[in-house]
């Protein structure tokens, strides 16, 4: 018989020869078609199942002629052994494989991880573990040392810089208790790499194990002088000293490595070895000696003493040396401990766990007093934004200690916190500086106030631009208004008000406001020269109306009309085009009887060619004369105002003034007025204006008009009609349609022949409507209904 076939794995399975069953069985790796697995695609491994008792027999006699005393599978000897027993056992061929004509990727491909998991299941990668070798006698056990010897030196000799090699080879030494000669093997390798810590560690923890106290010490103090800023040697010798009993030892090492200055954590170390065997002294002047240490390395390293976080990052050194004369009763060294950690620090590096420390060991003391003195002194020298922690404690202590009063301070510092963080963020934040100085200023000291407007008001707005300064100016009138209210110091009011005055750049713009209250101060003070001389400078170097106006009333106040008269002078050659000033000054006139001033006044501003309120102006003028009874000059000014402006408000006053002059003939003037107007108006564009002044002439004929007359107007008043335009967009594309009312004059129907027709058309058009709506409902509803929409003109 003959072995089935191998397939490959890429052959399709509708192509492969099928399987015929024989003695012989081979499996190999198998297509997905067979198995749904996909596994390694060369059949590497064999294993043969043999059902025909001859075929064994033939195997195992290959076998043993080859040297082999079993069947190991995948050897090619088996594998040759196989096929020659199923030559043997049949001598059918074997027929060759069929070409592959379906060269398409298989519906299940493989990838590594199936070949992984495959290998892992069939475990083709194991291999039988090394079998063990029982030495009997003296011989056979200096031949395995002298094997293995020989694997360990080939080892080195190949690369002498692993130390893991020398590291394995001294262990395999020492587990033969051959102590020399893996002492030989750690000195051989510490000539290869002396700074090599594993190798040292290894050396010394052999000798110790063995009981060889004298050579670790020997390994010990080469580590430690060979490599003294490993502190692993350190703390490993020290130890070995301590648990041999060798307290003196133990502490010459800690003193040989204190000289190398070590990290913190080392002399911490030596503290707690001395307070182990209860020496309090030795390790206060340990501690001594390391504060000592750091205090001189921060003065000769960092003489400006501002990299000291650096070398000290913070103060737990101290905090634990005043905890440890706490901790044994040395209640006054602790105190001193405290005082000089607070002195060595300073104002510059201050931190608040130091603070609370001490304040918490006073405390302990029942110092509430000192307690109080802590939290105050460092709160007002340690920035806010790093003294959350202590203000947290203060508020505990306070709420366990203290007052009222005490607690009052507490809630109004944490405000007075949140506002310095506030304006820290922001200097420019004027409003946070607004609550902050409220806040000072309700409970706090004169110059704590002062300080705090002096940091405000340092907070200059970066652009001269007036709507920066409009919030910031406040800042300056506040800090006068408490100088002058609170603090009752006129002198320093009167600087804070020139130092403000200074600082606006009044060529770009000023503020009318500070000079007003400036000069309001001085007379107040009765300083009557100094406010008319800041006045006259605010004049000077920035005039403005509201600095005209304010100037101007304090004089009225003070009775001065001349200086008044001279004011508006100047007021109004600054600014000829203010009506109100021009108006104002009339007044001052006609208030003091110079009625030809004021009226030379009125005729002076009525001449201006440019006014921002003429119409203010001339109806105060036309007021002005109708009060001094003037009839014939008030008239004139009307004509002269209609001569430059044809309103209709002037027409409609113009009447009421001829009606309300009480003449006699005042009805018929009245009516010639609006006859005129309503003459002037027609070639008017407002409509709305012309029909404004014809409800006021109908309004006048129906209180004094006849039948006549009132029938005259009624003909005149036009007809309101609706009409439809085009609407243009901003862009002028065509936006729709609207509707508006217009109105139609009865005189201007008459010029224009086309209405009239149109008008007769509407008519037409109404009326055939009713009679098609009345042949559709004969009942007469349709009457009721509308005719439908009005047409447009």
């Amino acid at each position: 018989m003959q072995p089935a076939l191998l397939t490959s794995p890429a052959t399709p399975e509708s192509q492969a020869p099928k399987r015929t069953r024989s003695p012989v069985t081979t499996e190999t790796t198998l297509t997905p078609s067979r198995r749904g697995k996909e596994v390694k695609g060369r059949p590497s491994q064999f294993r043969f199942r043999f059902r025909d008792p001859a075929c064994c027999r033939k195997v195992a006699r290959c076998g043993r002629a080859l040297g082999e005393g079993s069947v190991v599978p995948g050897s090619p000897a088996v594998a040759a052994a196989a096929m020659a027993a199923s030559t043997a056992a049949g001598k059918q061929r074997i027929p060759k494989v069929a070409k592959v004509k379906n060269k398409a990727p298989a519906e299940v491909q493989i990838t590594a991880e199936q070949l992984l998991r495959e290998a892992k299941e069939r475990e083709l990668e194991l291999l039988p573990p090394p079998p063990q070798q029982k030495i009997t006698d003296e011989e056979e056990l200096n031949d395995y040392k002298l094997r293995k010897r020989k694997t360990f030196e080939d080892n080195i000799r190949k690369n002498r810089t692993v130390i893991s090699n020398w590291i394995k080879y001294a262990q395999w030494e020492e587990s033969l208790k051959e102590i020399q000669r893996a002492r030989s093997i750690y000195e051989r390798a510490l000539d290869v790499d002396y700074r090599n810590i594993t190798l040292w560690l290894k050396y010394a923890e052999m000798e110790m194990k063995n009981r060889q106290v004298n050579h670790a010490r020997n390994i010990w103090d080469r580590a430690i002088t060979t490599l003294p800023r490993v502190n692993q040697f350190w703390y490993k010798y020290t130890y070995m000293e301590e648990m041999l009993g060798n307290v003196a030892g133990a502490r010459q090492v800690f003193e040989r490595w204190m000289e190398w200055r070590p990290e913190e954590q080392a002399w911490h170390s030596y503290i707690n070895f001395e307070l182990r065997y209860k020496e309090v002294d030795r390790a206060r002047t340990i501690y001594e000696r390391y504060i000592l240490w750091m205090a001189t390395l921060c003065c000769l390293v960092f003489p400006s003493f501002r990299s000291l976080v650096l070398v000290h990052p913070d103060v737990k050194n101290w905090i634990k040396y005043a905890r440890f004369e706490e901790k044994h009763g040395y209640f006054a060294h602790a105190r001193k401990v405290y005082e000089r950690a607070v002195e060595f620090f300073g104002d510059e590096h201050m931190d608040e766990h130091l603070y609370v420390a001490f304040a918490k060991f006073e405390e302990n003391q029942k110092e509430f007093e000192r307690v109080r003195v802590i939290y105050k002194y460092a709160l007002d020298r340690i920035s806010k934004q790093e003294a959350q922690e202590l203000f947290k404690n203060y508020t505990i202590f306070e709420k366990k200690f203290g007052d009222r009063r005490g607690i009052e301070d507490i809630i109004v510092s944490k405000r007075r916190f949140q506002y310095e963080e506030e304006v820290k963020a922001n200097p420019h934040n004027y409003d946070a500086w607004f609550d902050y100085l409220r806040l000072v200023e309700s409970d706090a000291e004169a110059e704590t106030v002062r300080e705090v407007y002096e940091r405000a008001i340092a907070n200059v707005p970066p652009v001269q631009e007036k709507r920066h300064w409009k919030r910031y100016i406040y800042l300056w009138i506040n800090y006068a208004l408490y100088e002058e209210l609170e603090a009752k110091d006129p002198e320093r009011t009167r600087q804070v008000y020139q130092a403000s005055l200074e600082l606006i750049p009044h060529k770009k713009f000023t503020f009318a406001k500070m000079w007003l209250l400036y000069a309001q101060f001085e007379i107040r003070q009765k300083n009557l020269p100094f406010a008319r001389r800041a006045l006259g400078t605010s004049i000077g170097k920035c005039p403005k109306n509201k600095l005209f106006k304010g100037y101007i009333e304090l004089e009225l106040q003070l009775r001065e009309f001349d200086r008044c008269r001279k004011l508006y002078e100047k007021f109004l050659e600054f600014g000829p085009e203010n009506c109100t000033s021009w108006i104002k000054f009339a007044e001052l006139e006609t208030i003091l009887g110079d009625i030809e001033r004021a009226r030379a006044i009125y005729e002076l501003a009525i001449s201006q060619p440019r006014l921002d309120m003429p119409e203010v102006l001339w109806k105060s003028y036309i007021d002005f004369e109708i009060e001094q009874e003037e009839t014939e000059r008030t008239r004139n000014l009307y004509r002269r105002l209609l001569q430059r402006t044809q309103h209709v408000k002037v027409w409609i006053s113009f009447a009421q003034f001829e009606l309300s002059s009480g003449k006699e003939g005042s009805l018929a003037k009245c009516r010639q007025i609006y006859e005129e107007a309503n003459k002037t108006m027609r070639n008017c564009e407002e409509k709305e204006e012309r029909l404004m002044l014809l409800e006021s002439w109908r309004s006048f004929e129906d209180e004094f008009g006849t039948a006549s007359d009132k029938e005259r107007v009624d003909k005149l008043m036009p007809e309101k009609v609706k009409k439809r335009r085009k609407v243009q967009a901003d862009d002028g594309s065509d936006a729709g349609w609207e509707e508006y009312y217009d109105y139609i004059f009865p005189e201007d129907a008459a010029n224009q022949p086309n209405l009239k027709l149109l008008a007769m058309a509407k008519l037409w058009k109404k009326q055939q409507q009713e009679k098609e709506a009345g042949e559709q409902d004969p009942d007469g509803d349709a009457a009721e209904r509308e005719a439908g929409p009005s047409c447009s003109y």
